[in-house]
């Protein structure tokens, strides 16, 4: 509580100081003349403001035109340098023995108001010597000589100027900001500006933004052609940069009908820039210090020219600001010509006493209002805060003096020229008339390049500034950068960010944005109707990936890599296929070779028992055969688990179908051989030349052959080959066997098919003959079995991938396998293991003797 206590209380104290020091300003110090003489032989006429009336609302007087009731007086001390600059250069040239002999310059300053008639009657007065009752152009009775007007820094004062002065052809040079109507040569023929015409200062701001990231700005304009002009290069860098205007502010004329709706929309950006001469600006910039908005980041051409001295407030609106100055050398010291004023020494000045009374407490006369003799003699001006008095050449003062020694280069060759044509006379002063000077002032621009009349085009060097400003009075501008136009693409803005200090509000690089900035792994979305710096963020598809920030569009990884889950990265994917290590492939090999040894043990059986009835009522050779052919189409499932390669991919198939070729095959061999031997006991000699030749025998070679020639056109056609799949499975490639040709694996498939229904057929016909081990039933129901397993397998193969797909290969091999292992051998094992007593010669006489009973009482 003390802290906030002690606080509030110390920011009072600049008040106690500002009303002390309001108290005990004279009555002198309002009491200003409107103009001063510099006296010497040959004149220059300066124009421009030093002090001004401020009328915040414009009320107008009720008796007196062009007047306001709401006139309040107000110094810009800042402008004063332009004075102090005009006499260093004049006293540099009057000291010139080389230059200007026998010759001595000076000048008539007239402060300049705002207003057309004021600023015409005091031009009018200059150029004609005496006053505005005696108007003779290029004439007057005294011996002082007028040579150019100086005048700025508004090109509304230039012009209005320059459309008297055009009459008479008089030079004029404008230190102010260039403009291009002023390079109208058809209308100010003898206006010469000194600022150059440069072309980047949006390119440079708006480089500016794109170092800052700041997409979402908004624009203060004066009403003029210069705003106009200005906007539309902003809207175009701004564009190719992809920077968007969130509002354009016009600075309106009077503040009374728009003075709440400007500050409007103000909120919606953190930055905003403000583009104009100061004396169009300086209203907005009076309102922006009035209202203390120190949460903005203000980024101007111009550096504020606020001068309150009853406002000593700690916080400033301006503190924090980035200012674009044109990037010039300095070729005078100002700051130890500046130590040297003071009123005594340059008493024809009305503006030192003032400053020597408000800064200096030095006290008026009550009779003449003049200073005391002598107060304060040794005191400097340098000590004054930058605020109000700037001792670093601004660029305004850097024309000024190059327009000086212009003006005198230009004397000095006309001094030259007369010298060749007439000599002058010891002590005789050169005369000449005004327009003269024109013929000189031209030759200057073309020979020495000094960019008088605007034709010098440049791309300007910039030095950006950071305004230091707190506590308010501070008013330091530091340099942090600059911007070169004829720098190459990306070196064009260099910065110091470490010295830069922004407003109050931030502690860091503020944001000024419309939306947030979309992070990697998402992209913009623009908005309809909106600008493209509003937008939302959406995340990339599947396998896209966005490593920056706000792009328009995601990247798609490369087929061989895959998308992280944030979609930030593309990472490498890993080669997979079914192996032996993995859980699926283990089981399946396991139960290959538990279902091959289970085979292999029944084999074992079938040969130990192989002269018990049962096996031999049932064509023991058939049944080695099938059961050896069984064991191998278990371990060709083997072939599909691993690591293929190219023989893998063909042995897969050939395996496959050539070993079920067998095992089918046999079956049907099989189920003739028992159709055929029951058909024997009738008579019939193409039966028994059927038995006695072994014709079923012949059915498995021939199925063979049949099978090794669809497997044969197959291979030479569009053999399989090892593929890679990338969308399988995500993050993994997939190696597995390509058919190669689709229609030749389900022809191979099919005529499988085709057996297995065929020996199905030839079962079902002999389920009911009558025989002890009939083995018919059991035979039909493992072709049954058999044929839905690969007609389910087709579907199923078609609409998995990866892994899964050669998984549900493997185990359609090993369920068909099973099938046949299990119905056609197991019932058998059960009586050869469990039920010996079936398997003998005495069982089947009883069962063949009640058969026979049965038969006789039917």
């Amino acid at each position: 509580m003390f802290y906030w206590i002690f606080i509030s209380w110390f920011l009072q104290i600049p008040k106690f100081v500002s009303s002390f020091m309001t108290v005990n300003i004279s009555l002198c110090f309002y009491k200003t003349p409107e103009d001063f003489h510099y006296e010497g032989d040959v004149m220059i006429g300066a124009f421009f403001p030093i002090h001004t009336y401020y009328s915040p609302n414009k009320v107008p007087h009720k008796t007196v035109p062009y007047q306001y009731m709401d006139n309040y007086l107000q110094y810009n001390f800042k402008n004063y340098q332009y004075i102090m600059v005009l006499v260093l250069a004049i006293e540099e040239i009057n000291g010139n023995p080389n230059l200007l002999p026998n010759i001595s310059l000076g000048f008539d300053f007239y402060n300049v108001r705002f207003t057309e008639k004021e600023t015409l009657m005091n031009a009018c007065i200059w150029i004609t010597g005496q006053g505005q009752k005696n108007f003779l152009p290029n004439y007057n009775c005294s011996k002082r000589i007028f040579t150019v007007a100086l005048t700025g820094t508004s090109w509304t004062t230039s012009a209005q100027i320059g459309t008297l002065l055009q009459l008479f052809k008089f030079p004029q040079l404008s230190f102010g900001p260039y403009d291009p109507i002023l390079s109208d040569r058809g209308q100010y023929s003898s206006l010469y500006q000194m600022a150059p015409k440069y072309t980047s200062l949006s390119l440079g701001i708006v480089s500016l933004m794109v170092h800052f990231r700041w997409s979402w700005v908004g624009l203060i304009l004066p009403d003029d052609h210069k705003g106009s002009k200005i906007l539309s290069e902003f809207r175009e860098d701004m564009g190719r940069k992809g920077v968007c205007i969130a509002f354009v502010k016009i600075i309106p004329v009077t503040w009374t009908r728009y003075f709440n709706k400007f500050w409007e929309n103000m909120d919606e950006t953190n930055v905003i820039i403000i583009y104009g001469d100061i004396d169009s600006i300086i209203g907005i910039m009076r309102n922006i210090g009035q209202r203390l908005l120190t949460w903005k980041v203000w980024v101007m051409n111009t550096e504020p020219h606020i001068t309150d001295y009853a406002d000593y407030f700690m916080l400033d609106s301006f503190h924090g600001s980035l200012i674009f100055t044109h990037h010039y050398e300095e070729s005078f010291q100002l700051t130890k010509f500046i130590q040297t004023v003071n009123p005594y020494k340059y008493p024809e000045d009305i503006y030192l006493p003032k400053l020597w009374h408000l800064f200096f407490k030095c006290p008026f006369s009550d009779i003449d209002c003049q200073l005391l003799d002598y107060c304060q003699s040794n005191a400097s001006l340098d000590v004054l805060p930058r605020h109000i008095l700037d001792t670093a050449i601004s660029e305004e003062s850097n024309n000024i003096y190059n327009a000086v020694y212009a003006v005198a280069h230009s004397l000095h060759q006309m001094s030259l020229q007369q010298v060749q044509i007439q000599p002058h006379e010891n002590g005789e002063v050169m005369t000449f008339f005004p327009w003269q000077l024109n013929i000189f002032l031209k030759d200057i621009d073309e020979r020495d390049n000094m960019s008088l009349g605007g034709r010098k085009k440049l791309n300007a060097e910039y030095d950006i500034f950071n305004l230091w400003n707190l506590p308010k009075g501070l008013g330091r501008k530091v340099k942090i950068g600059s911007f070169s136009g004829n720098a190459p693409e990306g070196q064009q803005l260099s910065l110091f960010e470490p010295m830069i200090l922004w407003a109050e509000r931030f502690s860091e690089i503020p944001q000024s944005v419309c939306s947030k900035s979309c992070v990697p792994g998402f992209r913009k979305v623009t908005l309809e109707g909106k600008a493209i710096c509003c937008y939302n963020c959406t995340p990339c598809a599947d396998n896209e990936i966005s490593n920056e920030t706000d792009v328009d569009q995601c990247m798609k990884c490369p087929e061989s890599h895959y998308a992280n889950p944030e979609k930030n990265h593309c990472f490498q994917k890993t080669v997979s296929f079914l192996a032996y290590e993995d859980p699926l492939g283990m089981t399946l090999a396991s139960i290959s070779l538990c279902l091959s040894a289970l085979t292999v043990f029944v084999i074992g059986v079938f040969v130990k028992y192989r002269e018990t009835p049962i096996v031999k009522a049932n064509n023991r050779g058939l049944s080695s055969t099938l059961l050896i052919t069984i064991t191998f189409c278990l371990l060709c499932s083997l072939n599909f688990i691993g690591q293929p390669n190219a023989a893998t991919c063909i042995l897969q198939q050939t395996i496959f179908g050539v070993a079920f070729t067998v095992a089918l095959a046999t079956v049907l061999a099989k189920t003739v051989t028992v159709v055929i031997a029951f058909k024997a006991t009738f008579p019939g000699k193409m039966v028994r030349w059927l038995m006695t030749s072994r014709a079923p025998n012949y059915i498995i070679p021939i199925c063979i052959l049949i099978q090794l020639l669809l497997c044969a056109i197959w291979m030479a056609t569009s053999p399989p080959f090892i593929d890679q799949d990338f969308h399988a499975e995500h993050g993994h490639i997939l190696l597995l066997c390509n058919k190669g040709s689709s229609l030749a694996f389900h022809c191979v498939l099919g005529y499988l098919c085709s057996l297995a229904i065929g020996g199905y057929t030839m079962a079902f016909l002999s389920r009911n003959l009558p025989d002890t081990f009939n083995e018919s039933k059991f035979l039909s129901f493992s072709m049954l079995v058999f044929f839905c397993v690969w007609v389910t397998f087709l579907p199923v193969y078609h609409s998995t991938k990866g892994k899964v797909m050669v998984a549900m290969e493997v185990f359609s091999i090993l369920a068909s396998s099973a099938a046949l292992l299990g119905f056609i051998f197991i019932p058998k094992c059960y009586i050869i293991l469990l039920r010996p007593e079936k398997n003998s010669f005495y069982h089947m006489r009883d069962k063949t003797h009640s058969r026979k009973n049965k038969s006789l009482k039917i």
